[in-house]
């Protein structure tokens, strides 16, 4: 645990500090500091204020990868097919990543971005190292994580050279059931989508550009996305297709 603790303060040069038995609130009080703790298993973030961690777990995709993937509403809207690439815009806990690293198999590829650099190294470390889930161990480990956020990641690629884009932004409306987002608040990135980004998304789009929002949300519209409506479901998906282009 020491040499994990001394390689991650050197990986995201952070100081390193003993915990001495301190409970989380007694070391934010101490260090007036965001904590990234190392245990045997996993890293925990915890930021100044939350007494709940933010960690690495697969979350719906160890379900949703136990049922058949092409009728996952993820796989049948995208379009996405075994060999393809998909560039997830808002990794978060990386369960919409796995689902689709599952679905393309070993000959495709998938990247997401996360912009906040201490969660994007949890969530790269903990696809290294999360036993569970064996059935998703080579989908874990097939996901690139790229601490960036989306639009600056997007200019830096060449046209059509993906063929799924994803993109989940975090829901201007709290969805209670999201648990595991509650410690992140505060921490990821809020950014709300931009005529920008979308521009950017469909220029490197082969296939598909699909967002996933808010049943509320009227970024739908706004940005020319095809609404799917998922009957009950707090969340829609959206699709602009580029195989016209």
């Amino acid at each position: 645990m020491i040499e994990w603790a001394d390689r991650v303060s050197i990986d995201l040069s952070l100081q390193q500090i003993p915990r001495n038995k301190r409970s989380i609130e007694k070391i934010h009080a101490d260090e007036n500091a965001d904590l990234l703790i190392c245990l045997k298993e996993r890293l925990e973030f915890y930021p100044v204020g939350k007494k709940e961690p933010f960690f690495f777990h697969p979350n719906s995709a160890a379900f949703r990868t136990k049922r058949p993937l092409q009728n996952d509403p993820l796989i049948a809207i995208s379009g996405l097919k075994r060999g393809d690439s998909f560039l997830d815009c808002t990794l978060g806990l990386a369960s919409d990543s796995l689902v689709a690293s599952q679905w393309v198999g070993s000959s495709g590829k998938v990247i997401g971005c996360e912009s906040h650099p201490v969660l994007a190294y949890v969530i790269e470390q903990g696809l290294k190292r999360y036993t569970g889930m064996p059935h998703l161990d080579e989908a874990m480990n097939r996901i690139v994580v790229v601490s960036s956020d989306a639009v600056s990641f997007l200019k830096k690629l060449e046209s059509n050279s993906f063929d799924v884009i994803y993109m989940d932004p975090m829901f201007t409306e709290k969805i209670t059931e999201a648990s595991n987002f509650i410690p992140l608040r505060g921490s990821a990135d809020y950014g709300q989508l931009t005529e920008q980004w979308v521009a950017e998304a469909r220029r490197v789009a082969r296939k598909t550009v699909v967002l996933k929002a808010h049943f509320r949300s009227e970024d739908f519209e706004r940005f020319g996305f095809a609404r799917r409506v998922r009957p009950n479901t707090k969340f829609h998906y959206g699709v602009i297709s580029n195989t016209s282009k």
